[in-house]
């Protein structure tokens, strides 16, 4: 078995490699066969992940990084079953993780490098993969400004994510969106926002699918009606605990795929990264990868495969 970790240099607002690299380079100093790369420029992660993968040996390749340096290896390994992947949290959020309820195991490299590995469901959005949530709308256009605020020092994800809102309560809100859930249920109408999610949280701590899981063969889907901006402050506060299915504006349940179009452009959420689209497709994919949990987390864990 080879170990390949792919270190983002900008991480946790830049001391993440200075933290994570000499605690890998600790534990495998006694000769296992393991290599880590840190990456120059947008992209270079899958890149790196898509040729580790491609040589057909055995390895485990962990995105040391946030969000984004996951969502680039995630989809260089796509296909391959010679491949495990594992996160290293060195950036901001991490929101997938909060799926298995103890984060900090994965800082542990003796606990992740030992850890096991269980099958995931993926999000497939046309052609790219998620692990955890795509939105459309109020959500995708605060992802995208989210990034920005990140950026400056002692603002979490969560707070971030708050200031985006703000912000956005300065122009209008609601997108015009045909929604089709399974191919069957078909919505028409002026959206807040729509979420089609594997795992509960994103946003630095919102709860838009409280029910969601990466191994249950379904995904959940979320999508709130257009309100008054006076409502949505309010209307945040139950987001955040998952409380938000108590409003009759708000429609939740699972599906298969769902598929969402308009006359114009609209922003979509990819895993948090962002890009403009006038139709785009969310469709389950089972068991698509070998995600690595920390050896005493895995332990603990029963999880249906």
């Amino acid at each position: 078995m080879r170990y390949v970790f792919i270190v983002n240099p900008v991480a946790g607002k830049g001391k993440g490699p200075d933290t994570v690299i000499p605690k890998i380079n600790e534990y495998f100093k006694n000769g296992e066969d393991y290599t880590v790369y840190v990456t120059t420029y947008k992209g270079e992660a899958r890149e790196i992940a898509e040729l580790q993968a491609r040589t057909g040996d055995k390895v485990r390749i962990f995105a040391c990084g946030g969000e984004g340096t996951f969502f680039e290896t995630l989809n260089g390994v796509v296909g391959y079953d010679n491949v495990e992947i594992g996160v290293i949290p060195c950036g901001t959020a991490n929101d997938f993780l909060k799926c298995f309820g103890e984060k900090e195991l994965f800082f542990d490299i003796e606990e992740i490098s030992d850890g096991k590995s269980v099958e995931l469901d993926l999000i497939k959005a046309d052609d790219m993969y998620c692990i955890n949530q795509c939105s459309v709308g109020m959500d995708a256009i605060v992802a995208e400004r989210m990034q920005k605020f990140k950026k400056i020092p002692f603002v979490t994800g969560k707070l971030a994510y708050t200031l985006a809102i703000i912000k956005l309560f300065l122009g209008k809100i609601g997108l015009d969106l045909n929604i089709k859930i399974d191919e069957k249920i078909e919505i028409c109408k002026n959206v807040l926002f729509a979420v089609c999610a594997n795992g509960p949280v994103y946003g630095g701590g919102y709860t838009s699918a409280p029910n969601a899981t990466p191994f249950d063969g379904k995904l959940d889907f979320t999508i709130v009606d257009t309100i008054s901006k006076l409502k949505v402050i309010p209307f945040l506060k139950s987001y955040s605990d998952g409380t938000q299915g108590k409003y009759d504006y708000c429609t939740m349940g699972n599906c298969e795929s769902m598929e969402i179009y308009a006359d114009k452009p609209f922003p979509v959420n990819l895993d948090g990264e962002i890009t403009p689209k006038t139709h785009v497709r969310f469709e389950i994919v089972k068991k698509a990868i070998k995600f690595i949990l920390p050896r005493s987390l895995a332990n603990k864990m029963l999880i249906n495969q």
